[in-house]
Parts: C-alpha cells; structure tokens; sequence
C-alpha cells in the first residue's frame, strides 16, 4: 500500500491561478484570506492526512465497522483518529464563527475535505454529514434549536446525519411513510424507519443529531406533505449535556462492496411510543430544507470521485515505478524494465493524471464561485455566479464521480493480475468509488436535473454563459505563441459547440418530447463535464505559459501543466463531439425498442 500525499503544489497552482484566490481579501467577510494562511491549512491538513488518516485507510476496509444489539464500533484506529480531528478544529473550518467555528470561505475547505477524501474516505464521511446538518440548521432552524445543537456540532463533539430513504421509497421520497405526531410541549412523535444512514450509530461522539424527513398528520400527499426535524440520539439537558436515551435505534449495518469502515445503518424511530423531535423551519418544506443539505452533498461527493482518482493515480504511479516486467519497446536486448516505461502504462497513467487535475480545477472554480455569490460587493456578480454554481454542481457530482471510478479501475489495470488481488489496495479504491454515483441521487439523478431544473428553465441562459466563457479563453488560446495552447484552441472550440448543440436540443425537446430529452440527459451531463473540465485545463495551460514567460513558479511543474492540459485536449476533449451526437441523435433511438423486447 503506497503512501498518500496531498498534491498541495497543484491545489495552490489551482487556488490562485484558476480560482482567484488572491480576489478574496476585498469581499466582506474574507478579508483575512490570504496565500500564506491557506498554505499553513493545506500544510497542517496533509501532514494529518498523510500522518493519521491514510494509514488507517487500509485498516478500516480490512476490519470494517461491527454491530453487535443496537451499538456499532468503528474501526481500530478510528476513535483516536477522530478525536485528534476534532481537538484540531477541523469541524468548524468553514462554520460560522457565531457557533465555534472559523468562519472560512467553501474554496479552502474544498480543497482541505479532498485531502481528507483521498486519505480515507470511510473516515471523511462522518464530517462530511455532520458539515451538511449544520448548515441546514444554520439556515433554517430556530434559534433555540441552533442553540442547543450546533456548538458540540460545530465543535465535532457531536456528529449529524441525514435520514431520507426509506425501504419502500428509494430516491422517491414522496413515497416516504415515517410519520410526525405533534405533542403539547412543541415536539414531535417520530415514528419509522430509514435505510442507507451513514454513520447512523458509532462510538466516536456521545450524541449524535440526525435530520429526519416525515409526515405530519393531514398532511398534503408527495413531495409538499414532507417535513424536517431534528431527532437527538440523547435528548439533551438544560445545561447542554446529553441526558435521556432517544426512542431510536440502529437495527443492523448493511454489508457493501466498499467503504466497510463507514457504518450504513438501517434506524427505527420509535419502537417504545415514539422519538422526540423538533420541526426544523416550517412545516411540509422539509423538502426544501433537505435539498440545502444534499446540494451541498451532492458537491462533496464530487469531490469523492475527485479524491479516490487522486489516490488512484499516487497508488499507480508508485506501483509503475517499483514493479520491474518486460524490455523497453525501443531496446529489446535490454535489461528488464519498471512498467512505467511501457508506452500503454504511460497512456494510462496520463489519463488518470489529467483527469484528475480536470476534477480538481473545475471543482475549486465552482467553490470559488459558491463564496463569489455570497460574499462579492456586486449583486450582478453574486447573481451570475449563483447561476453558475447552481448549473454546475449536478456537472460536478455526475462527471467527477463517473469519471473516479474510471479513473480507478484505470488504477487497477495498471497493476494487471496484481490489482485484482487485494493485497495491494488497488481494489479498494475501485471498491470504494462505486458507491459515489449512487450517493445523493444517481447519475441519471443528476442529469435529470442539469437539464430540467438548470437548462430546459432558463432556456439555456446559464449554459450559454458558460459557452460564452470557453469561447473567450479559445480565442486566447489561438493567441498564445505556445504550441500546446494553439493545440488545444481547436478541440475546446468543438467541444464549446457541442454543448450548444446540445443545449439547443434539450430546450427544444423539453416542450416535444420530454422522453427524449430525458434519454439525452446523461450523455449531455458526461459532454458538460468533459469540456468544463478541459476549460478548466486549459485556462490553467494559459496560466502556466505566462508564468514561464514571466520567469516564475517552478519551470518544471508548470511544463508539465502544459503537457496534461494538451494530453487531456487529445484524449478527452477529443470525444465530445461523439457525446453530442449520442445526446442529440442518440436519444430517440434508445427508447424505440419495446418494452417487450427487453
């Protein structure tokens, strides 16, 4: 098993030259954002990474999570682990600072949650859930409730969790049959059960919060008749400790393909006479409420691809160079040779790289826009970069999480028969990927929404900005005197014109045959995501051509920023044309087969 480390030269290249960083200390609110403080952060996060998360990676996928009555038990390692996390104030890094936290903007913790992610993603659940609860509280919970939960939240002594599917329900919640009962002190009776938890019970924290989705009596049936509540596992004293058991339990972990060490728990809510609750917002919006919780999730389970394709590729390339088989092509009376000097190796290593770096960069401009739309002085430039974000994240989840698992099964070939053994831990991350395109709504999910909710809406308004944008950085590319560059401009300009095709397609579909246009729905997501992705690279292809005439930053990275941003231009960008034509013209056909037929 190799070593993880965090690739913090490409995150800072990232940060400042693609996501604006240095822009960051003229908004209200992020004035003490500055270079030399997100590199302590990304310093101190990849030596915990590297020091006490990654080694335990292994560990929890071997000895997994155990459930024995109604208790779970983490894996060795995992308490000690988790309570360094959270002595070291990684919970509230991006909290407000009215409840603990630190106040810093969704940029950096972006980057710090792919660190944790690529380290141990099993363990990066558990904070991941407990960042989302907060948030939902934050924006929509009383102050008494916000009062009583998110200090020992915010703090990382509590965790938080988010309870939507149901056995009978699936990804359709308006199926969902747990119920509400009001009581005469202004709490609730929950009564129910859900699936698919994570982190549900556990023993790293002594409560646990979850938010849970139910009926209240008469309510209005789907979707409209569902509310929010916040169900402690221990009800908690007038002097903010934990006190009575909550009538809640977990009845049994799931047995999954990977992530072993992150409990996903089946919980029943109410077998004694019901568990006390408390409406969160206002009643049948819990929907609503949810969704700024799982659109948050959605995002960081993007950076889920982002962060197993990273430790992937680390995995790979460390194995390519120890693993000595076979003559080079060019000298075959040679000595035996490390695979990474075979020509297809290489290929295959490139595309997990660029790849890789295309995840990293579109994420970090996303998350820069998200704190563009809350802290910018311009409300036009908060307004366009809501746009942009709202139109990206289902791009992020979809095409960051299709695209690591990929990536790691690119990883395990790479290792031949050895990776399909699992003592090398190829496997796992494989293993565990497979799982992120189904977490927070499906790929189809996913695509579904990008061209419903964030295309077919605003009639293609915020994808023909985006359009607009590639177009601006063609045009710099055809500029450039660099001959990557010049390279690139062509491929990026056909790519753009995919996607105006494309758009073009689901606006007019919508209103003519809206099984068609949900039939386009995913190769279109996969197009949007391969060409924002090579926007991406290749604005940072610009970057790094410009530092080298300038004479600064290290001539090596930045040559090799070059050479990823043209392999993956070649290899990628490459196909979206074909992906335009599946969208367009591909779309009707896959639905003329009968049903029968199947």
């Amino acid at each position: 098993m190799s070593d993880y480390k965090a690739p913090l030269a490409d995150m800072q290249f990232v940060l400042r030259e693609l996501a604006g960083l240095d822009d960051y200390a003229q908004w209200p609110g992020c004035e003490d954002v500055s270079a030399d403080l997100v590199d302590a952060i990304l310093d101190e996060a990849g030596k915990f990474a590297g020091e006490v998360l990654a080694p335990l990676n292994a560990v929890g996928d071997r000895e997994g999570a155990k459930f024995a009555g109604d208790a779970v038990t983490t894996a060795p390692g995992w308490r000690a682990a988790y309570t360094q996390f959270r002595e070291a104030g990684w919970t509230g890094l991006a909290c407000s600072p009215d409840y603990g936290g630190q106040g810093l903007p969704m940029l950096l913790y972006t980057v710090v949650s792919e660190i944790w992610k690529s380290a141990n993603m099993a363990f990066a659940l558990c904070p991941m859930l407990t960042n989302g609860a907060i948030n939902a509280l934050m924006a929509r919970g009383s102050d008494a409730l916000k009062d009583r939960y998110l200090p020992k939240m915010v703090s990382g002594e509590w965790t938080g969790t988010m309870n939507l599917t149901e056995p009978q329900a699936g990804s359709d919640l308006a199926a969902v049959r747990t119920r509400a009962e009001p009581q005469a002190d202004g709490s609730y009776r929950i009564t129910g059960q859900k699936i698919f938890i994570t982190y549900g019970e556990h023993d790293l924290t002594d409560n646990i919060i979850h938010l849970v989705l139910a009926r209240l009596p008469n309510a209005p049936e789907g979707v409209k008749g569902i509310s929010l509540f916040a169900v402690p596992k221990f009800l908690v004293n007038d002097d903010g400790t934990p006190g009575a058991r909550n009538d809640l339990r977990c009845v049994s972990l799931e047995h999954k393909l990977g992530i072993h060490a992150s409990p996903t728990c089946v919980m029943a809510y109410g077998d004694n006479g019901g568990a006390t609750g408390y409406l969160i917002g206002e009643a049948n919006r819990g929907l609503e409420i949810m969704f700024i919780m799982m659109n948050e999730a959605r995002f960081a389970v993007g950076l889920e691809g982002l962060a197993l394709a990273e430790r992937a590729t680390q995995h790979a390339v460390a194995y390519a160079r120890d693993r000595v088989q076979g003559f080079d092509v060019a000298e075959k009376n040679g000595a035996r040779v490390p695979i990474i000097r075979h020509p297809d190796v290489r290929r295959m290593l490139m595309l997990m790289r660029c790849q890789t770096e295309a995840m990293r960069a579109l994420a970090c401009v996303v998350a820069a826009a998200h704190d563009r739309a809350h802290h910018h002085a311009d409300a036009a430039e908060r307004e366009r970069s809501q746009a942009f974000v709202d139109l990206m994240i289902p791009v992020v989840k979809g095409w960051c999480t299709e695209t690591g698992i990929d990536v790691a099964s690119l990883g395990v070939q790479v290792h031949g028969g050895m990776g399909y053994i699992e003592e090398t831990g190829a496997a796992q991350y494989l293993r565990d990927a497979r799982i992120t395109t189904i977490y927070e709504g499906t790929t189809a999910i996913q695509a579904n929404d990008l061209i419903g909710r964030k295309i077919a809406r605003d009639g293609g308004a915020a994808a023909r900005a985006v359009i607009a944008d590639i177009g601006n950085v063609v045009a710099e590319l055809l500029a450039s005197d660099d001959a990557h560059c010049r390279a690139i401009a062509p491929l990026l300009a056909s790519g753009a014109d995919a996607m105006e095709r494309g758009t073009a397609f689901i606006c007019a579909q919508w209103a003519q045959d809206i099984r068609v246009a949900h039939a386009a729905a995913f190769p279109l997501l996969r197009l949007f995501g391969i060409v924002c992705g090579g926007w991406q690279m290749a604005r940072a292809a610009l970057a790094a051509q410009r530092l080298l005439k300038a004479g600064e930053g290290d001539a090596g990275f930045l040559n090799a920023k070059l050479v990823t941003a043209r392999a993956y231009a070649d290899q990628l960008l490459s196909q979206a044309p074909a992906l335009g034509h599946a969208a367009t013209s591909g779309a009707a056909s896959s639905l003329q087969l009968p049903e029968e037929s199947f």
